[in-house]
């Protein structure tokens, strides 16, 4: 009844459908667990947005690995901005997506330590290699507060940390590069400028990361699953089908009889002297010759 199972094409859909079930939950459970950290991350932001400031020193140190825990959290460093020694951040977008640049003002504090701060966006240079221009820091002793942020390396954001570059250029905000180049000692990661708003808007403050939208990774798993969960009942689908069509097949060639005798259909229309429709009617002759 089901030995159709064992030719080579069903053996095949078959191996097929057992391979693709079990792919099918476990992107199901990726997409999942990509809505569960978006959701914890979403949770984090939100709570360290809304805590209070504390002192970058209380969070970090020369050398020091931001935590993921402390991301985003509100900081205040107090000391005066080191304008001559600014650099840009190339090929970074603001809120509008417009391709610019960042401006990354070391803060010294008052122990002569140094926090990195970046103060903005602003756009680039036409020729994307001069220097563009920057509104001037505040001058003095500040109190600044900002959001805290890890080091960017090429591993974590992805951007190639490119050599040869314009002066005064770099690709990453990485507290270890600028140390060096510094040669202070330089917190571990950077702070987003929050506060003092800078005058007339520039540079543009970089705004609050989405903290509400959880994307459509939930959804994605619900529809892997209702595949993985469609995949076996089309297979049982299919099945059932075959099973009918060679059944059909059977009956029909099992009721088909030998046709009747003399050609005809077997009813005994045809007459006995094989006449047809002339059945009793004698065939003239022709007279013999004498």
């Amino acid at each position: 009844m089901y030995r159709f199972l064992l030719s080579r094409q069903w053996v095949i859909l078959t191996l097929v459908v057992l391979v693709l079930i079990p792919v099918m939950v476990e992107l199901g459970f990726w997409q999942f667990h990509r809505h569960e950290r978006r959701v914890a991350q979403n949770a984090l932001i939100a709570d360290n947005l809304t805590a209070a400031p504390v002192p970058v020193t209380e969070l970090t140190s020369p050398g020091h690995t931001v935590p993921r825990s402390d991301l985003w959290r509100r900081a205040t460093a107090t000391g005066t901005f080191d304008t001559a020694r600014e650099v840009v951040v190339r090929r970074r977008t603001n809120a509008d997506d417009r391709v610019g640049m960042h401006v990354l003002t070391p803060l010294v504090l008052t122990d002569g330590r140094v926090v990195l701060v970046n103060r903005g966006w602003v756009p680039a240079a036409p020729d994307q290699k001069s220097y563009p221009d920057v509104p001037p820091a505040p001058k003095g002793q500040v109190t600044v507060v900002g959001r805290l942020m890890a080091d960017q390396t090429t591993d974590s954001s992805g951007i190639k940390d490119l050599r040869g570059l314009p002066p005064r250029q770099v690709m990453l905000i990485n507290s270890e590069q600028q140390a060096e180049r510094l040669g202070r000692e330089v917190l571990g990661g950077y702070l987003e400028l929050t506060e003092p708003a800078p005058p007339g808007g520039s540079p543009e403050p970089i705004p609050d990361p989405d903290h509400e939208s959880i994307g459509s990774h939930m959804a994605y798993a619900v529809q892997w699953w209702l595949f993985a969960a469609g995949v076996p009942v089309g297979w049982v689908v299919l099945v059932r089908r075959e099973r009918r069509d060679q059944a059909v097949a059977t009956d029909g060639s099992g009721s088909a009889g030998p046709a009747g005798p003399g050609g005809g259909d077997g009813d005994g229309d045809d007459g006995a002297g094989g006449g047809g429709d002339g059945a009793g009617v004698e065939t003239p002759r022709e007279p013999a010759d004498r």
